[in-house]
């Protein structure tokens, strides 16, 4: 499954995937953004930041933690005004939603 990415401002979008990048789930060595948590991101155009994202279960042992990590490293992009992290678990997160570095990465491909 594809992110929905929804923004004018393509130059913040990149700073943003960067960013996600650099977020791990720490049982698992593949940033948040190759293993498909990340379903939307939304930049209106006074720069507010919404990401939609899930976790690899409901019962995840980061889920009180990472998503505000997250949120937190969102907030520091330059040019942000504010972010803000939604978590969801519809459609539950599958194997499949991962890119294929991920599956490379963790040896399903």
């Amino acid at each position: 499954m594809a992110a929905i990415i929804d923004s004018k401002d393509s130059a913040l979008v990149e700073k943003v995937l960067d960013v996600l990048r650099t977020c791990y789930d720490p049982e698992i060595p593949v940033d948040i953004w190759e293993l498909g948590l990340i379903y939307e991101i939304k930049i209106d155009d006074d720069k507010n930041l919404d990401v939609l994202m899930t976790l690899t279960s409901p019962s995840c042992p980061v889920a009180e933690t990472l998503p505000p990590e997250v949120e937190d490293k969102l907030r520091a992009i330059e040019g942000m005004r504010s972010a803000k992290i939604t978590l969801t678990f519809e459609p539950p997160w599958e194997k499949d939603f991962m890119s294929e570095v991920a599956q490379v990465e963790l040896g399903f491909m």
